[in-house]
């Protein structure tokens, strides 16, 4: 994998359009057929324009389903990427299984699209209809081999488990496929009931039930187990990959690297400042076409508040907290910074620290998020 280069900026484009939304989603998105897409592609480039100085070297283009839009507006979009920042090492697009074809491969490879990362969530066709998936589980293979065909050599898919009636067979069934496609990146992510969602409410209802906490924490060690067997590595609380292809623009995210999000509801970490677009389209368009600003919140991050971050993200990653690149990075030794966090989970036999690192144990992964947890609880006190 080529190296990010010092100053990266990452970015990433938000089209909040889908056909239907998903049971589990708790991203904001839009039916597409109740707004004009060319109109908010206009307004995306408008506000790509404004970061023309950035140092972009990795470009995701997510939603929501970016595969919705037209063809020609989707493969536009690339090109005007690509003709601000040339010089990117990896640019992804998001893919709905059911929303491709071959020439749609090709056009996004020819307008320099290198990454693909394909929605799969499972293999199991009762479970994608369950989740409220308009793809089935046939297209899911049509899309790899699709991409394949027209010369995509870096390829990802995303998996959802602890989805509410399934068992470890039926997670190990959607591994196993999942495993025979040879992609280079596999995404695992526990299902998260969010608030506002159809899962949320058929829940208070009753109509559902979450999974037990004791199968959710089995089903992501199968995950890693059988993962890792078959070549993939952990690099990442709920990603793994072949050696080379760890996702760059994701890593940029996990080192606290600066990143800029345009389009609606986008988030982004630019010039020391947190900020979130508006979540609203017809909002969104009206500011970028008066000349206005389209956030709706924005915080100055100082430098201690960077530090923490920092720290959080890194323990996300295998590897962790490489302490002399955090002190160059941050101008805080980590060990005196986290000691009393630290000194806990070395403790509890969850840390380590080792080799100029402070990392998870492998054991600790499972529950990564309540630990990161505690060091936020720690310096917002």
């Amino acid at each position: 994998m080529t190296s990010l280069r010092p100053g990266h900026t990452g970015l990433y484009i938000h089209i909040p359009f889908c056909k239907a939304k998903c049971n589990y989603c708790g991203f904001y998105s839009e039916p597409i057929s109740a707004y004009d897409p060319y109109r908010l592609c206009n307004a995306i480039v408008a506000e790509l324009r404004r970061y023309r100085d950035a140092h972009v070297q990795t470009a995701y283009i997510g939603g929501g389903s970016p595969t919705i839009l037209p063809d020609g507006l989707l493969v536009g979009l690339v090109a005007e990427v690509r003709s601000m920042w040339p010089s990117i090492l990896e640019f992804t697009v998001e893919c709905n299984p059911g929303q491709v074809c071959g020439r749609l491969f090709e056009r996004l490879r020819s307008a320099g699209v290198n990454r693909i990362s394909v929605g799969a969530q499972s293999f199991d066709q009762g479970e994608l209809e369950l989740l409220g998936r308009h793809h089935r589980v046939e297209q899911t293979y049509q899309a790899v081999r699709l991409a394949r065909a027209a010369g995509f050599g870096n390829i990802g898919l995303d998996l959802i488990f602890a989805i509410p009636g399934s068992d470890l067979e039926l997670w190990r069934r959607s591994l196993d496929a999942a495993i025979a496609l040879d992609v280079e990146h596999i995404s695992v992510y526990a299902l998260s009931i969010e608030p506002g969602t159809v899962f949320a409410k058929a829940v208070e209802a009753g109509q559902i039930r979450p999974v037990e906490e004791e199968l959710d924490r089995q089903m992501y060690d199968l995950a890693i187990e059988v993962l890792e067997a078959a070549g993939y590595r952990q690099y990442e609380v709920s990603n793994l990959a072949r050696c080379g292809f760890e996702c760059r623009h994701n890593m940029g995210y996990w080192v606290n690297d600066p990143y800029v999000g345009v389009g609606p509801a986008a988030a982004s970490y630019w010039q020391g400042w947190r900020r979130s677009n508006v979540a609203d389209i017809d909002q969104y368009i009206d500011a970028i076409e008066s000349g206005s600003d389209p956030a709706y919140e924005c915080e100055l991050i100082t430098d201690i508040q960077a530090a923490w971050q920092t720290a959080v993200l890194n323990l996300r990653m295998r590897d962790g907290i490489d302490l002399q690149s955090f002190k160059d990075r941050t101008g805080y030794d980590g060990l005196e910074l986290f000691a009393p966090v630290i000194d806990r989970y070395v403790g509890l036999g969850l840390m380590e620290v080792e080799g100029g690192r402070v990392r998870l144990t492998r054991q600790a992964m499972a529950i990564a998020d309540s630990i990161v947890s505690d060091f936020v609880l720690v310096q917002s006190r």
